[in-house]
C-alpha cells in the first residue's frame, strides 16, 4: 500500500488571487496551484510571479502544497520550477508526461534546485499526469521512474482527445486508461488519483463516479470545486463496516494460524492469507488517514 494519503487534490488557479485566498480553508489533502490548463498562455508569466509571491507564506495546515507545471513541450517547465521550488513546497504535478524520460528530466532539475537552495534531498515529491494514449502504454515506467513519485493522476479530457473519443457522462471511454493507471500505481506502490469531473454541478454523477473509481482501486480524486473535497475525503476512507470486517478477518485468520490452519471460514467465506493481507492493508490505510488528523467514514 502507498504510504501517502491523497484522497483529494484540489486545483487552485495560479492566476486567480480570489481562489488562492479561498484555498486557505479548503481541507484537501493536496492543494494543487495550477500553472497549466487554468492559466491562459499570455497570463503564465504573471501566474509564476504570483505563486512565487504567495507560496512562501501560504499556510499548509497539514495539507501538502503542490504546483502543477506545464509539460516539456511548452518550454516553460524549468522556468516554472525555478519560480516555485523552495522550503514551503511539498511537490510538483507534471502535466502531460509521455514516458520515463520526462520524469527523469524533472527529477534531475529538482535535484539541482534542492542542492543549490539548501533543501533536503528528495524533499520535492512528484505526481505525473497520464493524459494520452502514449502515457497509458508507458504507465508503469512513468510510475517507477523516480523515487520522488508518490502518486499519479489520470487526465480524462486530454486522454479522450488522444484516442478520438468524446467525454461521456458515464466515462466508458476512460475505462482502459483508468484500469491501466490503477494497476501501474499499485504495482509501483504509489497513489492512483482519478481525473477531475468538469461538470461539477452534477453532484449525482460525481457521487456515482467516486463510488465507481474507488471500487476499481483509485485512492483519490482531483477536485476542481471546493464542494467536491469533503465528499472525496469521505469516500476515499474506509467505513466503520470496512474496519470491523478487517479486524474480524485478522482475528479469525491469526487464530487459524495458531491452530495450524491455512484458511478459516467467516460468514460462509474462506479467509486465507491474501484476504488477511487485504485486511491488514485496509487498517494501515486507516492509520495513515488518522495520522493526518482526518476523520474516516462512519
Amino acid at each position: 500500500m502507498a504510504s501517502h494519503v491523497i484522497r483529494s487534490m484540489m486545483s487552485v488557479p495560479g492566476i486567480r488571487e480570489k481562489f488562492i485566498d479561498k484555498a486557505r480553508e479548503i481541507p484537501a489533502d493536496i492543494l494543487c496551484f495550477d500553472l497549466e490548463d487554468s492559466v491562459a498562455w499570455d497570463d503564465k508569466p504573471a501566474a509564476r510571479a504570483k505563486l512565487a509571491e504567495v507560496l512562501p507564506d501560504f499556510p499548509a495546515l497539514g495539507r501538502m502544497l503542490f504546483v502543477r507545471v506545464n509539460g516539456y513541450d511548452t518550454g516553460l517547465t524549468e522556468l516554472e520550477l525555478d519560480a516555485v521550488v523552495g522550503p514551503w513546497l511539498h511537490g510538483i504535478n507534471i502535466s502531460k508526461v509521455n514516458d520515463a524520460a520526462d520524469m527523469h528530466r524533472v527529477d534531475h532539475y529538482l535535484t539541482f534546485l534542492e542542492k543549490t537552495r539548501g533543501l533536503e534531498d528528495g524533499q520535492i515529491k512528484l505526481i505525473p499526469w497520464i493524459e494520452n494514449a502514449t502515457a497509458v502504454v508507458n504507465a508503469f515506467e512513468i510510475c517507477t521512474a523516480s523515487q520522488r513519485t508518490i502518486g499519479a493522476a489520470i487526465g480524462g479530457e486530454d486522454y479522450a482527445v488522444s484516442i478520438g473519443a468524446r467525454r461521456t457522462r458515464d466515462g466508458a471511454e476512460l475505462l482502459q486508461a483508468r484500469s491501466v493507471t490503477v494497476n501501474a500505481c499499485h504495482a509501483a506502490g504509489i497513489v492512483p488519483i482519478d481525473t477531475p469531473r468538469v461538470d461539477f454541478k452534477d453532484t449525482e454523477a460525481f457521487e456515482d463516479e467516486l463510488q465507481f473509481v474507488r471500487t476499481i482501486g483509485f485512492r483519490g480524486k482531483f477536485c476542481i470545486h471546493p464542494t467536491q473535497v469533503d465528499r472525496a475525503n469521505e469516500v476515499f476512507a474506509p467505513t466503520d463496516e470496512d474496519k470491523d470486517w478487517a479486524r474480524r478477518v485478522i482475528e479469525l485468520y491469526e487464530d487459524g494460524v495458531a491452530r495450524n490452519l491455512g484458511a478459516v471460514s467467516m460468514d460462509g467465506e474462506m479467509i486465507d492469507k491474501p484476504v488477511a493481507d487485504q485486511a491488514r492493508a485496509l487498517l494501515e490505510w486507516v492509520d495513515q488517514i488518522e495520522a493526518r488528523g482526518a476523520p474516516t467514514q462512519s
